[in-house]
């Protein structure tokens, strides 16, 4: 089966292609189309040799399958890179946080320690402005304690 399409269509589509698969990776940050982007640089190179739309899939796909399969154990291993030490969080324990919006219990509000925002949970009504204490760290959220000193930072 043959599906000839101009040069110029051919190229323009995986242009485009190109183009979306690297703002996708470029916005997510999370290895998602990078394969695919590979693929289509590659169809985007075949396009320049052959009008056969169908063979230029072909290669998209058989690039993008062997990317993929050439960096998964590279990937598997950074995924497996040793993580952040939970002494390094451990030592924001104690210390005083500003709350950036009013945060009710059993709602997640942000709070600013050390000119880091934080997502911040607390069973207490901390109001926007005043200063809360950390007492505890779950992945990337803080829980916070309405602190003795109530004054802005």
């Amino acid at each position: 089966m043959e599906v000839l399409l101009s040069p110029l269509t051919s190229i323009v589509i995986w242009a485009i292609l190109l183009a979306v698969f690297v703002v996708v990776e470029v916005a997510t940050i999370n290895l998602v189309t990078v394969w695919f982007a590979v693929g289509a640089l590659a169809a985007l190179i075949a396009s320049l040799v052959t009008n056969n739309f169908i063979y230029q899939i072909v290669i998209f796909l058989v690039v993008s399958f062997v990317a993929l399969v050439a960096t998964k154990p590279m990937m598997d291993r950074a995924r497996k890179a040793k993580p952040v030490a939970r002494v390094e969080l451990d030592r924001n324990l104690g210390r005083t946080a500003q709350a950036l919006e009013t945060i009710q219990p059993g709602r997640t509000g942000r709070v600013r320690l050390d000119g880091v925002d934080w997502n911040a949970t607390s069973d207490d009504v901390i109001v926007a402005g005043s200063n809360c204490v950390v007492t505890a760290i779950h992945g990337t959220t803080l829980t916070v304690a309405a602190a003795k000193d109530t004054a802005a930072v």
